[in-house]
């Protein structure tokens, strides 16, 4: 199976990543249960391959890649129809990686992008076109540094036109709005 790797290729993977990350498993078996029909998978990642989709310069971890093949094998085996798939802070503001797995995913999976004041409408014109259908404010501080919250309001009324919808992501300690912008 697509998903499956030998030992030999998960030690090669392991000495290009973080100490402290984990790769996935090589050999996952199927649930206990069966997964209802119509069932989607509303939060995974493809990281890299590196190679390919070079990992930001500013990212808080380095993982070992998990193409969009192993992406789509694993939903498959586990038995769900469709997936939402989440730009991975590792790849920053560059959405190439989620992009290509949406435009390969035979219209079985949707993407949320992260993007910043850099971005244009033709950009999320494109990110559109491709599956995209909401961007990811992230607040976690071991994953991304802080962001003038001004930007998050001039994202949002661009993607307002786009019907895309906002992800947020926080501190499980987080105690203070302060930071955050109402919208």
């Amino acid at each position: 199976m697509a998903w499956y790797f030998p030992m030999k290729r998960v030690r090669k993977l392991i000495e290009i990543m973080d100490a402290d990350w984990l790769p996935f498993h090589p050999n996952p078996r199927k649930p206990k249960f069966k997964v209802p029909q119509g069932a989607v998978d509303a939060h995974c990642h493809v990281f890299g391959p590196a190679a390919r989709f070079p990992f930001a310069s500013e990212r808080k971890y380095t993982p070992c890649d998990a193409s969009k093949e192993q992406l789509f094998a694993l939903r498959d085996f586990l038995g769900f129809e469709r997936s939402v798939i989440v730009q991975a802070t590792c790849h920053g503001k560059n959405n190439d990686a989620l992009e290509d797995a949406l435009l390969n995913s035979n219209n079985m999976a949707r993407g949320i992008a992260a993007v910043g004041v850099e971005i244009d409408n033709l950009t999320l014109k494109r990110l559109d076109h491709a599956g995209v259908r909401g961007v990811r404010f992230n607040f976690v501080k071991r994953l991304v540094d802080d962001t003038p919250k001004d930007i998050f309001k001039d994202i949002s009324n661009m993607i307002a036109e786009y019907g895309w919808h906002i992800v947020g992501g926080a501190d499980s300690l987080f105690t203070s709005t302060s930071n955050t912008c109402s919208f």
